[in-house]
């Protein structure tokens, strides 16, 4: 609970001030500005929905039916979306540097826009079976009241089969393979280049790429395991069950992790980002002193004519 809990509080603000800082810049967007901009909307949405993921480890689901379903969908479609928006941000800038200067990187600027309501209506379709799956019951082992995927043992069907496909090749598996080919390209294009912000640039997508590998494999690892005990595919006991049961929540933590990592790697590291927050600082501090100064003036002048009056 304790590490969910941290998770909250450090993925709340850090999203919340990147996609501030983006949302109120006065300059062009890129496209990897606007995928960074909807990647801080799905992991702050995530984010949300930790503390009634912290109440429910410890009191068991007391939010009822609706919710347990209304948040599994967010979950779910939040967890596609953000991964494609980090694939999207590896073609960005795959194409950038491999590609700059060339009319795509233009034609780009204005699909990204129609790109990312794409991304969001097809993560919001892939979620969907989150409304079949998740039910609210009452699990004998706990003696609680839980939201859970409605998968039980040995009857598995071939939808709900489906469902946890797409979850490892629409939500690891395929951006894996776009982040690793645009990224290794971007790489060898960088080693035949000298400077310091290329230098920086590679180590940047090294950590970006190392970060999502070290946070998501072992929860797919563990979600694999778990679908072959479920779908009835090899022996197993009580024992083992319950080891898979806790290294799903280990690794579902390490996951969620990932959406505090993100603002760091993404925006915090790039000095282009550090120069637009802190135009945005200079700005509401003038914003304060101006309206500092205009009601000074206006508790001035209501001194003056009180004093004319007596």
């Amino acid at each position: 609970m304790l590490i969910i809990v941290s998770i909250f509080f450090l993925a709340i603000p850090g999203n919340l001030l990147v996609g501030l800082v983006i949302g109120t810049s006065r300059q062009p967007l890129t496209p990897s500005d606007v995928y960074l901009f909807h990647l801080t909307i799905a992991d702050g949405l995530m984010a949300l929905t930790l503390p009634f993921s912290a109440v429910a480890l410890v009191q068991g689901w007391i939010f009822g039916d609706f919710l347990c379903k209304f948040l599994s969908l967010i979950i779910e479609a939040n967890f596609y979306t953000s991964i494609i928006f980090l694939a999207c941000i590896s073609i960005d800038r795959y194409l950038a540097i491999v590609h700059a200067g060339e009319s795509i990187r233009n034609h780009q600027k204005t699909c990204s826009r129609i790109l990312c309501a794409a991304i969001w209506a097809f993560g919001g379709a892939l979620s969907l079976p989150a409304l079949f799956n998740e039910t609210y019951k009452f699990d004998k082992d706990s003696e609680r009241l839980v939201c859970s995927e409605s998968f039980d043992f040995g009857s598995a069907s071939s939808w709900r089969l489906a469902t946890r496909f797409f979850r490892h090749f629409f939500g690891f598996l395929l951006p894996l393979c776009i982040m690793l080919t645009c990224y290794s390209i971007t790489i060898a294009r960088l080693l035949r280049t000298r400077g310091f912000q290329k230098h920086r640039a590679m180590k940047v997508i090294i950590a970006v790429v190392i970060a999502f590998v070290l946070c998501w494999t072992p929860y797919h690892i563990t979600m694999i395991v778990d679908t072959i005990l479920r779908a009835d595919m090899v022996q197993f006991n009580c024992a083992m069950r319950k080891s898979v049961n806790v290294a799903l929540v280990a690794t579902n933590s390490l996951a969620l992790l990932h959406s505090c990592i993100n603002p760091v790697l993404y925006a915090f590291v790039g000095e282009k980002f550090r120069k637009k927050m802190l135009l945005l600082f200079q700005r509401k501090l003038r914003q304060e002193r101006v309206s500092g100064t205009r009601f000074s003036r206006s508790t001035s002048q209501t001194s003056d004519g009180n004093g004319a009056v007596l």
